[in-house]
């Protein structure tokens, strides 16, 4: 039975209510709606331009509608009178097929259909920086090797207890949190759960830590690469896959290598042979690649992939698989889009189970020591165009996601980099105007 939001709300003290959706770049948009009015928007959702956002559309296209999806709603543990609710965009009576929340509903319908059900658990890296972002906020955190770092992590005590208490109080089950390996980095974990669900919960996460770090005078910053020298925001995903009913790990095998079955092997198998296409999404920004193609760190590792490759329990590859059941796919960022994450994974893992995919060998050598002694594995897109043309090209991959989607995603990217193309930095003044 959908949850009434007019009820929620004389049940909880809610006078407000923020419907909100996430654009192609990762934007949430949201309008604050008073609860006297929510009955009315759970019927029909709350009007938006599309065009004002970033979505392939016009100034002439007709409204959209963002559809509150009741089950999703959260009321703000720092300000109980509003509560959160995820959106599905609807234009003309029809979703919206390049909105990203609806892209993702999409794949794990087709999932259900093939008798999988994916769960997934997400690791959001961020910062917490300067009001002006031009450095970390903690200018006693200078350490060499400042991972899990106890004094750093206590004198930030104040605003990760808050988030945790918050995610606490929500049903989160968070069960760690720590400083991470770059100065003024941190990264705090929750328990995983149905892939849409972990996307609700990945969206109000960045959306929660922006707002608990502004209310202490702060800046979060989930960017995949904010300062040079430092290991940037990765956005590491766990993945498993269950039976419909949710009891059986279809992926586990105890008899098998690495206790991953014939059918993880397969999903694994999509999202190698689809690898630098995923780019894209995983890596969405200009500044993505500073990430992927760093050189040596501060700490000594910049601790992202940058080639296709996969292994057992080392974190030097794209994809590990650190315990029986399970595998993590260490190529995506901070810069994520939560909803198009877990729809790629999705997109992939279901052509690799259809196809029998097989991941390929795995190596167990250290990557950034011993990496070029693998001769035969692709390596990852240099940089966000060869990132697109890749996924441009990848035309099962681009049906999977879906065809309205795929040509906005990459017109409006191809954008992106148009404007990057076009602007002029400082270092080419610094190496170009005596020449």
């Amino acid at each position: 039975m959908t949850l009434d939001l007019e009820s929620y709300a004389k049940a909880h003290g809610v006078k407000y209510f923020m419907i909100s959706y996430t654009d192609l770049f990762g934007g949430q948009r949201a309008k604050l709606v008073p609860a006297a009015a929510i009955k009315a928007m759970q019927e029909e959702g709350a009007g938006f331009a599309g065009f004002a956002t970033w979505l392939d559309m016009t100034p002439a296209h007709p409204d959209l509608f963002a559809l509150p999806d009741a089950s999703s709603v959260i009321q703000l543990p720092w300000k109980k009178e509003v509560a959160w609710v995820a959106a599905d965009c609807w234009m003309e009576g029809k979703p919206v097929e390049q909105a990203p929340r609806n892209v993702l509903k999409k794949l794990i319908a087709e999932a259900a259909g093939n008798g999988m059900r994916v769960k997934t658990g997400v690791e959001a890296e961020f910062f917490l920086i300067s009001t002006d972002g031009s450095e970390i906020s903690d200018g006693a955190d200078t350490a060499e090797k400042p991972c899990y770092d106890q004094q750093a992590l206590l004198r930030r005590y104040d605003v990760i207890s808050e988030i945790c208490d918050y995610m606490l109080e929500l049903g989160w089950r968070p069960y760690q949190n720590d400083h991470e390996d770059a100065n003024g980095q941190f990264e705090m974990n929750w328990e995983f759960d149905d892939a849409l669900k972990t996307a609700d919960k990945h969206s109000f996460f960045k959306f929660m830590v922006k707002s608990v770090a502004e209310k202490h005078g702060l800046r979060a910053t989930f960017m995949p690469k904010p300062f040079k020298g430092l290991t940037g925001n990765g956005c590491h995903c766990h993945i498993s896959v269950w039976d419909n009913d949710g009891k059986i790990n279809v992926f586990a095998d105890d008899k098998a290598e690495f206790g991953l079955s014939a059918k993880g092997r397969n999903f694994l198998g999509g999202i190698m042979a689809h690898a630098s296409a995923i780019a894209a999404i995983t890596n969405p920004t200009v500044n993505s690649y500073k990430r992927i193609n760093a050189p040596r760190t501060i700490s000594g590792a910049t601790w992202s992939p940058n080639t296709v490759t996969w292994t057992g329990n080392n974190r030097t590859h794209m994809v590990r698989v650190p315990g029986p059941g399970r595998f993590e796919l260490r190529l995506p960022d901070g810069a994520v889009n939560p909803y198009l994450l877990q729809a790629v994974i999705i997109a992939c893992g279901l052509n690799g189970v259809r196809t029998v995919a097989d991941p390929g060998p795995h190596h167990d050598i250290d990557m950034y020591q011993e990496g070029h002694l693998v001769k035969d594995a692709p390596r990852l897109p240099l940089n966000l165009l060869d990132a697109l043309r890749a996924y441009d090209g990848d035309t099962l991959l681009k049906d999977a996601m879906g065809t309205e989607f795929s040509a906005a995603y990459l017109k409006l990217k191809h954008n992106e980099w148009n404007a990057y193309a076009g602007h002029f930095t400082e270092w080419e003044r610094l190496t170009t105007l005596d020449i």
